[in-house]
Formats: structure tokens, sequence, C-alpha cells
């Protein structure tokens, strides 16, 4: 995608300000408040149209949302911050929260353990394996948090599960969602995905390393996701009756998850697995686990205490770990 200049950020944020309340404002209206023509006006909510706004053209008329918007606002995520815990950076748009709190730390900045990016949208999200992440404007959480760990990159097993734990645990007590967990990095509700992780790692086996712990939430889709993603999904608005705080749910976030990171820090994996396994999306059923070609069936039995899928095969049950693998119900192949 062509890159932003600033100057034209800015102005898209406030059409998205004078567009947020959901009524029809009229071309002529919003040009004079940007103090530019209506035809450049038009320019600026079709680059908005393409990072996932539903903004409808009424012809003779003017523009409107399809629904009202909740921007990412950084004094309200603050005040629902709890003391002590690090800054939340907001952005309009960006490729990758990821991707930016990873060039921060190769530019050398320092950041605090627990520190978070969020944008509103990305141009280049990213899930695992590759895969690309489905970003509009305005509609999800897409969230980055920064720590270490003095043990070095073997410390990290099961971290994924730990996060998904804590991000589930804030789901269940704020929303009252019975929500699941599927090996190794997604979050289901209702057997269908709202939430994938994405961990990335930068030092040495046994030696300080630093965490960028990627999280894709989904909040309310526009109508255009069903095209876009080719897999069931849900967001969080549909199971909840009250509007999703976004600002609210970034603070608890930070604070649940720093939380589990600190205990995680001091006592690895273990304490974590009856609380996962409470939450396994597949525990008792018949799984495939893949790898390229390579397919394994077996019985999930859930994980062990390095954070490893546990699969029963013949009376037998054995670990498996391994960033690419992938897992399925056998039923569906």
């Amino acid at each position: 995608m062509t890159k932003i200049l600033p100057q034209s950020l800015a102005l898209q944020r406030q059409l998205i300000l004078q567009l947020a309340d959901g009524q029809l404002h009229s071309g002529e209206t919003l040009a004079a408040g940007a103090g530019i023509s209506r035809a450049a006006i038009a320019k600026h909510i079709h680059q908005l149209q393409q990072f996932g706004l539903d903004i409808y053209s009424i012809k003779g008329q003017g523009y409107r949302l399809a629904a009202p918007l909740q921007l990412l606002d950084a004094q309200q995520i603050k005040q629902y911050q709890q003391a002590g815990m690090p800054g939340i950076l907001l952005q309009h748009v960006t490729d990758s929260t990821n991707s930016q709190l990873m060039k921060k730390l190769q530019d050398g900045q320092k950041l605090a353990k627990g520190a978070v990016l969020v944008a509103e949208a990305q141009t280049a999200g990213r899930g695992r394996r590759g895969n690309s992440w489905f970003s509009p404007f305005g509609s999800n959480l897409y969230y980055s948090m920064y720590w270490q760990l003095e043990q070095g990159i073997q410390a990290a097993m099961g971290l994924s599960l730990v996060i998904g734990i804590a991000v589930a645990e804030v789901l269940e007590q704020r929303y009252q969602l019975a929500v699941s967990l599927k090996w190794p990095n997604d979050i289901y509700l209702q057997h269908q995905k709202l939430a994938g992780i994405l961990i990335e790692l930068v030092g040495q086996s046994h030696a300080q390393c630093d965490l960028v712990i990627g999280l894709g939430l989904n909040i309310c889709m526009p109508e255009t996701a069903r095209a876009e993603i080719d897999q069931a999904w849900t967001d969080l608005q549909q199971h909840v009756s009250e509007p999703v705080n976004r600002n609210q749910l970034i603070a608890l976030l930070q604070q649940n998850i720093v939380k589990h990171l600190q205990q995680f820090e001091l006592s690895g994996f273990a304490p974590f697995v009856a609380e996962f396994n409470r939450r396994d999306h597949y525990i008792g059923q018949m799984v495939c686990l893949s790898s390229g070609e390579r397919r394994i069936i077996g019985r999930c039995a859930g994980v062990d205490a390095q954070g490893g899928l546990l699969l029963e095969q013949d009376g037998q049950c054995q670990s498996y770990y391994g960033g690419e693998l992938s897992l399925r119900s056998a039923a569906s192949g």
C-alpha cells in the first residue's frame, strides 16, 4: 500500500472524528472543515474505505459510517490503566504493531517491560506461519506488548499459551463469555476464531532475549470481512449486549498479561497447565496435527508442563512442540 504522509493521516483522523457519530455529513461541510476541496475529500474517503471502514457515499447528500465508531483515545486508555503500568503508544495506521515494536528495538530504543503499542488499522498485519491478518480500521484490537526474558529463548516454551489464558480471563471476567483456547495460539468463542497470538523473539538460547507479543482480537468486524477471511470467525460485539469499550479493554489486557508474564518468569509454564486444559478447545477429541506433508492423528489430552501438545495414540501419550505445527479437528482433515 502507498505510504501515507503525516499530514494525510492527520486529515483522515479529523474526517473519522466527524463521521464517528454515524450520522450523514455532506461533502461540502467536510471540505469546509478540512480546508480542502470536495474532490480531495472524496479521495480521502476512498483511502479510508481501503482501510476497511464501512463508509457509505450517498449521491447528493454526503457520507456516513455504517455504524457509530468509538476511536482509540490515549487519554481514556491512561485513565483505565492500573497505577505503575508502562505507557501505551497509540498509532493511527501502521504496517504492523509487531513490526513497529521490533523496529524500536532494532533502533536501540529502551522499552519498559509491558509497554504496549496499539493501532486503529494495519496495512501489513501478520498471523502465524506467514499468514496475513485482516486489519480493518477501528474494528478490532491490533495490540503488541514488549517483554524481556533473562533466561533466554528456551525459557519461552509455553508462552503463547500463557498469553491465551491471560486474554481468556479478561474476556470471561469482563463480558462473562465462555472462551476456549486452541493450541498453540488461538482463542475461540462458540467454535469460531475470536483472536490470534503471534510471539516474535530476538536473542540467544541461554542469554537475555526480547519478546514482542502480538494480539489480534476481533471486536466489531465490518461486512467486508466475510470476503477477506477464509475460516470460521466471530467478533466480540456479536456476543456482548453493551458497546465494547476498546480503550478500557486495552488497559485490562495489559494489566492481566503483565501479571501472568511475571508469574511465568518465576515458575515457567507448569502452574498454568490446569488453566489451559480447562479451556482446551479440542481436549478429549480426535485431532490432526500436521507439519508440511506429515499428519498425525490422535486424541487431544491437553498440554504438558512445558506447553507441549499431548496426543494419545494406542493408549500412549506423546508431547509435540514446534511453532510450525498446525492443529485441527480430525473430522475436518
